[in-house]
């Protein structure tokens, strides 16, 4: 699994990026956003974004769907409030410092969890996973947009290479798909709906899970860096 975040670093990247965020990453990751927003709106209903940071992509959800949103950063979180008033995003029913492994929410209480470009921020994946799948319903589904380490070549020698510093700024740009499938394989009512690239570049991937309720977990040929039932969003 290589080496793991821990919290104080985690801390002190957000910090450090907040009043820059928007600018210097906002670009770069629209196109994810975009694509996590429009699977989520599929099933609508009541949404926890997790990571939602400066609520950069609060004004783009839907007012008929209801958004929660937490992160770990109070410096980001200032800003995310700033966006609710300054558009007056009266779905928006709360933003809260939280950490997204030990969710202070209900069970079953969401019917989608969003998390765009947290799972690799965060010091134990694993655990922030099993609590998206607590808090969601049963047919509920989980929408994680990040970018996936390659299995091989010369991006995952960079990536390998790249991996000290990159923690240093608040992530794991050697986190591999694998950690996601066993996980669900593990968890026992979750499905992998969907695995796929983001374009232009492919740099991030769309990866849904489904809570199903049931006992058992299933893998409906999900392949690494390729994607399951196919979906349109207009992209």
């Amino acid at each position: 699994m290589g080496k793991e975040l821990n919290q104080a670093t985690i801390d002190k990247a957000y910090a450090r990026w907040a009043p820059v965020y928007d600018v210097v990453f906002g670009p770069v990751f629209d196109r994810g956003r975009n694509t996590a927003i429009v699977a989520a709106e599929r099933i609508g209903g009541r949404i926890l974004e997790v990571g939602v940071g400066t609520g950069i992509s609060l004004p783009e959800y839907s007012r008929t769907n209801t958004i929660v949103g937490i992160d770990i950063s109070e410096p980001m979180l200032r800003k995310a409030r700033q966006r609710v008033a300054e558009h007056k995003l009266h779905n928006v029913e709360g933003l809260s410092v939280m950490d997204a492994a030990n969710l202070a929410l209900p069970d079953a209480s969401f019917d989608v969890v969003v998390a765009q470009y947290v799972i690799t921020t965060v010091p134990n994946p694993e655990a922030t996973l099993d609590e998206f799948a607590r808090v969601v319903k049963p047919g509920g589904e989980i929408i994680l947009v990040n970018h996936i380490g390659a299995e091989t070549g010369m991006r995952r020698k960079f990536e390998q290479g790249f991996a000290p510093l990159a923690r240093k700024l608040g992530w794991q740009p050697e986190f591999r798909f694998g950690r996601l499938a066993n996980w669900a394989e593990r968890h026992g009512d979750i499905s992998i709906l969907e695995h796929r690239p983001v374009p232009p570049l492919g740099h991030f991937s769309l990866i849904r899970f489904k809570r199903d309720g049931g006992a058992a977990s299933r893998m409906r040929g999900v392949v690494a860096g390729t994607g399951v039932e196919p979906a349109t969003y207009g992209l």
